[in-house]
């Protein structure tokens, strides 16, 4: 006799998994049929006409590509070596001491999420009673990279409800409070969600306070050139610390500064004390990402290698950098002037001036945020952040109207 299959899946006990807090809102503005629907929740930068954009080095440096007839064979697991050359260059600085001295150990890896998600994996295995100190807020994925690799995290005060700006007293405080030995992770520019940056004064004493406590900064630069339009500003938080002779992770992705978003291309980093202990981190970074993904991808490294590496390309990459970031400040300019102008009540806006890079955190609450997106069909992350990237000139007093609608009768009490 035949058996009778039995109609019951192996699989159910898996639950439905909760939609992702930032492209959730992507799939609910596609869903969205208004004709005025505005999408201010992935952080992806688009043109005044709020359509993606190619930057046209990127272009060029395909072009050579194809020109040269280059092969897919696999990359080594460190990567391409010309790109590591370069991505260690621009965050460091060509001349910078650690990369002449060999202390640097880089890997090419899958973005800034991959980075990030190797270097977790690599403080699991190697420092596992040791806590990683995240700021609070941050950016959504952190969380859930560490809570991945079974790293224990515990956080920091850095956003002031009060003055929708940084509360600087409560980080230190914080960070001086932490076990001996933390590991800090830290935003090295254009922090994401809150566009609220530490001063150089401020960079310095939190240094201070790492050196002090013997603690490991760990930056994630997803940014770099692309905040205030300069690769080396952008880059000074962590050249600080390097100055100071600390060792330290860096995680960076040319996702935002070229582009490269589906490419997935970007680093770690570990700046050590000696090249020989350099070598050994590299070793086992290499033997963590074996397991993991093999070998990264090789596109978006020779695009990114090809553009630093040519003087010409490099100079039309950072033309190319100032002008996204110079829209970027010109609709955060004309989002405070209509906010000012409409607003009638007195309240100050000059917040959003003071932050910088491709996110405004607007102080909204998660009811007055819903009442952006019932009410008014602007889609954004539930913790009142915007990403000014998605904004257009021309866009600016319609989310001023509506942003003012909702602070004053969003039916919730502003953060």
């Amino acid at each position: 006799m035949m058996a009778l299959a039995v109609d019951v899946s192996r699989f159910e006990g898996v639950p439905m998994a909760p939609p992702d807090p930032i492209l959730g809102v992507s799939e609910a503005f596609k869903a969205d049929k208004n004709d005025l629907k505005l999408n201010l929740g992935v952080g992806a930068y688009r043109t005044e006409e709020l359509q993606p954009y190619v930057l046209n080095v990127v272009k060029k440096a395909e072009t050579l590509m194809l020109e040269k007839g280059e092969n897919k064979e696999y990359l080594p697991i460190e990567g391409l070596a010309a790109f590591n050359k370069a991505t260690a260059e621009l965050l460091f600085g060509a001349d910078n001491p650690v990369l002449k001295q060999g202390r640097v150990a880089t890997l090419q890896s899958l973005s800034g999420t991959g980075s990030l998600r190797l270097a977790a994996a690599f403080i699991q295995r190697y420092f596992p009673e040791a806590k990683v100190l995240i700021s609070s807020p941050t950016w959504g994925n952190h969380k859930n990279i560490f809570n991945d690799a079974r790293v224990p995290w515990s956080e920091y005060r850095y956003y002031d409800p009060k003055t929708v700006g940084l509360d600087f007293e409560g980080m230190i405080a914080d960070i001086q409070a932490a076990p001996d030995g933390s590991f800090v992770l830290l935003h090295g520019c254009a922090h994401n969600p809150t566009g609220i940056d530490p001063t150089p004064e401020q960079w310095e004493k939190i240094a201070d306070v790492i050196q002090e406590k013997k603690h490991m900064p760990f930056f994630d630069v997803a940014y770099q050139g692309f905040a205030s339009g300069s690769l080396d500003e952008d880059a000074s938080s962590v050249r600080l610390f390097v100055e100071r002779g600390l060792e330290v992770f860096v995680a960076q992705s040319y996702s935002k500064n070229l582009g490269l978003y589906a490419e997935r291309i970007g680093a770690i980093n570990v700046v050590c004390s000696t090249p020989e202990v350099a070598n050994r981190v590299k070793s086992q970074l290499k033997r963590l990402a074996r397991p993991m993904y093999s070998n990264p991808p090789i596109h978006g490294a020779r695009i990114v290698a090809n553009v630093v590496g040519d003087p010409t390309m490099f100079g039309e990459w950072k033309q190319e950098m100032e002008e996204m970031a110079g829209r970027i400040k010109n609709v955060r300019q004309k989002l405070y002037d209509s906010l000012s102008a409409k607003d009638k009540s007195g309240k100050d806006w000059s917040f959003i001036l003071r932050q910088i890079g491709m996110f405004s955190y607007t102080g909204l609450n998660k009811t007055q945020s819903d009442n952006m997106t019932d009410k008014w069909h602007i889609y954004m992350t539930k913790d009142g952040r915007i990403s000014l990237a998605g904004l257009s000139l021309a866009k600016c007093e319609y989310l001023a109207d509506a942003i003012i609608d909702s602070f004053h009768n969003g039916l919730g009490t502003a953060k």
